[in-house]
């Protein structure tokens, strides 16, 4: 086999992120919308927040025949699950992204690299999917805006009250000079 010739998975029409555009036809113009749920597939998330694995995912979509190959936009709605970064409570919320992706038909003259392929009449959403939610997600996620998260000295949640520790513990490096300035308020009292 040469070796610039790939060998292509055929995609699986039964798996839910895979659509069938036969019903669009390839006439420029001819669109399609589409409504339907699908579970959530796994690691749709970041290192504090995320889609559960399972859970129902909301499609609306249209698909649309163009010059190339079917566009694909929409939105995608979902529940997102998770933890402040700053106090680490739960966080639950949903998330509502919007997604377009272009599916290049088979012979086209497009690289993979810049769009999708169709893999004869079917394309795989996951991949888009995946892009798109992860990248609307949230790095530091917040229980709320005003959240004052953790003491770094006991570890105590601050919006639960007051500990006591209200400055960070002192740098070492610069333990002299923190001497040097508590000296100077307390004369100054």
């Amino acid at each position: 086999m040469p070796e610039n010739r790939k060998v292509h998975s055929r995609l699986d029409p039964r798996q839910p992120l895979v659509i069938d555009t036969r019903e669009l036809g390839r006439r420029p113009g001819s669109q399609r919308k589409t409504d339907f749920e699908v579970p959530a597939p796994s690691d749709l998330g970041v290192g504090m927040i995320g889609i559960p694995p399972g859970s129902r995912l909301d499609l609306r979509l249209r698909l649309e025949a163009v010059m190339e190959g079917v566009l694909v936009s929409g939105t995608v709605t979902g529940p997102l699950v998770g933890e402040c970064a700053r106090c680490l409570d739960p966080v639950a919320s949903s998330i509502e992204v919007d997604l377009q992706e272009l599916y290049a038909y088979p012979e086209s003259d497009a690289t993979e690299d810049e769009v999708g392929r169709l893999d004869g009449d079917l394309l795989d959403l996951e991949p888009a999917l995946r892009d798109a939610v992860v990248l609307a997600l949230p790095l530091m996620p917040l229980c709320r805006e005003d959240c004052g998260g953790l003491c770094v000295v006991c570890g105590a949640r601050r919006d639960d009250g007051d500990c006591g520790h209200d400055t960070a513990p002192v740098d070492v490096r610069w333990a002299a000079l923190h001497e040097i300035a508590v000296t100077d308020e307390t004369e100054q009292e």
